[in-house]
């Protein structure tokens, strides 16, 4: 991976037509394409291992329930999924937790996917997918839980004060939001703070930006969001990214005849790539779990117990006077 020195002309590149643009250019490939290699729910994101041995279906599945269990969902609770791709979070959590879903993204191709899948699993009554900015929510629409997955390196640094000001405004009260995204490593000193170096920005990822966590919390902080739990899966996204381009060269044919040798080569060397970086530690990523800071202490556990247990108790911390 290259790395790539500050360029202050890319903090403001992230308009809504140029998002738009960018994320038209890599998931608008062809959902065909994705289908060959990603898993059976098409997560485009860090896979979760209990063991390492899981095979991507498991590893997914099992990070769609680490999210949820996170975010302590309960049937009735409304769930907005900012960056949804394919819908796999939002089916999931309606499917399995009887939330009542909503995901948004930019990308046509992950929109009409997401729809009709929708509708094949017959989960209509209580799961939806947008073709929306997260800009332009409406302005009186509350979730109790908010995910974001995979979303914050598409925003901008720029940009994080209205990104993260817009879960605060649509996170209702006593609700939760959980933060997963990639970052730099904070020794790099900014070497990899605006993506993932010159060939990814022109050929993957335009007008990617993969921040400090450090001022990812200091963002959420400044916009009332109050950081309650923050979790590496560093090695996660290594071994995720493996099992990725095992799969994609396993299917070569079918790919090159799809997107053709350009961009077959293109994903084989991006995530390769990326597998080599996260190994490295250049760059990680983190799972950051917050609450609105004006609503007193946040309704979760004393211990983290329910994430990892099933059965475990998920009453709140209440503090007592003697």
């Amino acid at each position: 991976m290259v790395r790539k020195q500050f360029a202050p002309w890319r903090l403001l590149s992230h308009s809504r037509r140029i998002d738009a643009e960018a994320i038209r250019y890599h998931y608008d490939v062809s959902n065909e394409f994705y289908q060959l290699w990603l898993d059976r729910e098409m997560v485009y994101s860090c896979a979760y291992f209990k063991t390492g041995q899981e095979d991507i279906h498991t590893a997914q599945e099992q990070k769609l329930d680490h999210i949820c269990r996170k975010l302590m969902l309960r049937s009735g609770e409304r769930l907005l999924d900012i960056g949804c791709g394919w819908g796999a979070l939002a089916r999931w959590a309606a499917k399995h937790y009887g939330v009542t879903a909503t995901g948004i993204t930019l990308s046509r191709n992950q929109y009409d996917y997401a729809r009709e899948r929708i509708q094949r699993e017959g989960l209509q009554d209580r799961c939806q997918v947008l073709l929306c900015d997260y800009r332009d929510l409406p302005e009186d629409a509350r979730y109790d839980k908010i995910a974001s997955v995979g979303m914050v390196e598409h925003v901008g640094r720029k940009n994080f004060p209205v990104y993260f000001g817009v879960a605060h405004r649509h996170l209702a009260a006593g609700g939760l939001i959980l933060n997963h995204g990639i970052s730099t490593s904070e020794s790099n000193d900014g070497a990899h703070a605006l993506g993932g170096g010159d060939f990814i920005e022109r050929y993957v990822f335009p007008h990617g930006e993969t921040p400090q966590l450090s001022l990812v919390l200091s963002e959420m902080g400044h916009q009332h969001l109050e950081v309650t739990d923050v979790e590496s899966l560093r090695p996660h996204y290594s071994q995720t990214l493996r099992l990725w381009v095992s799969r994609l060269e396993a299917r070569r044919s079918e790919a090159l005849a799809l997107v053709g040798e350009k961009r077959y080569r293109i994903w084989l060397i991006y995530m390769a790539a990326c597998a080599h970086a996260f190994e490295q530690g250049w760059v990680s990523v983190y799972q950051v779990l917050a609450g609105r800071d004006d609503e007193g202490i946040q309704p979760l556990p004393w211990t983290r117990e329910h994430v990892y247990q099933h059965g475990a108790s998920t009453e709140p911390a209440r503090t007592r006077w003697p």
